[in-house]
């Protein structure tokens, strides 16, 4: 069995920027993680370390405890400190305002940086590996970057939501203008869209799949 990563492994697992997964660490600590298969450094200029898809989800775990935690043990961040793309329909959505809005650009931009940093040929118009292991986080992002108001407690506004298709979300939405203005923004991000009819409800919704060319 693999041995889990050193306490000062998991702090720079968790310390990766929220979106690209970029890391910030010593070059024994980058490295070891590649060695681990947690992180690559990416062959373009300037080299930085990104998690690998088992790093994410090694991100995603609670750390392995001993029995009698060394006092430096990490802890993951939680509540309004971890950056998360609304999705719609949250209890609690914290607070809007410039802030917020920054938070959201930022995540945006380094979005589309770990888009021209994956793809052979650089482009920022389609959507990346990341991206396609989540889904409906990514979509949110595209939603909510282009200032689309997600659903809360007593608003109306989008709701992304996960299905049974590979590669797809479902968005839904409280009239067709919030549908079509949703769709184009998913077109812009590189998503493919169709607008369906729910055979049971008859409520209309889109069904979005990120384009691979």
């Amino acid at each position: 069995m693999t041995r889990p990563p050193t306490a000062a492994q998991r702090r720079v697992i968790d310390a990766a920027e929220p979106v690209t997964g970029r890391l910030r660490g010593t070059e024994a600590q980058l490295a070891a993680l590649v060695r681990r298969g947690l992180a690559f450094r990416h062959p373009r200029p300037p080299h930085d370390h990104f998690l690998t898809p088992a790093g994410h989800r090694m991100r995603e775990t609670e750390p392995e405890t001993a029995n009698t935690p060394a006092p430096d043990a990490p802890k993951r961040e939680t509540g309004a400190g971890v950056f998360a793309a609304r999705v719609g329909g949250e209890e609690d959505t914290g607070a809007d305002g410039p802030a917020r809005a920054r938070e959201v650009h930022s995540a945006w931009q380094g979005l589309l940086e770990l888009r021209r940093m994956t793809h052979p040929d650089g482009a920022v118009d389609r959507p990346c590996g990341w991206e396609r292991t989540h889904l409906v986080r990514a979509a949110a992002l595209a939603l909510e970057a282009a200032g689309h108001r997600p659903a809360g407690p007593d608003t109306d506004g989008y709701r992304v939501r996960a299905t049974p298709q590979p590669e797809a979300v479902a968005v839904r939405g409280p009239d067709d203008a919030t549908l079509s203005a949703c769709a184009a923004t998913l077109e812009k991000a590189g998503w493919q869209v169709g607008e369906h009819t729910d055979p049971r409800s008859r409520a209309r919704y889109l069904l979005a799949s990120p384009r691979r060319v």
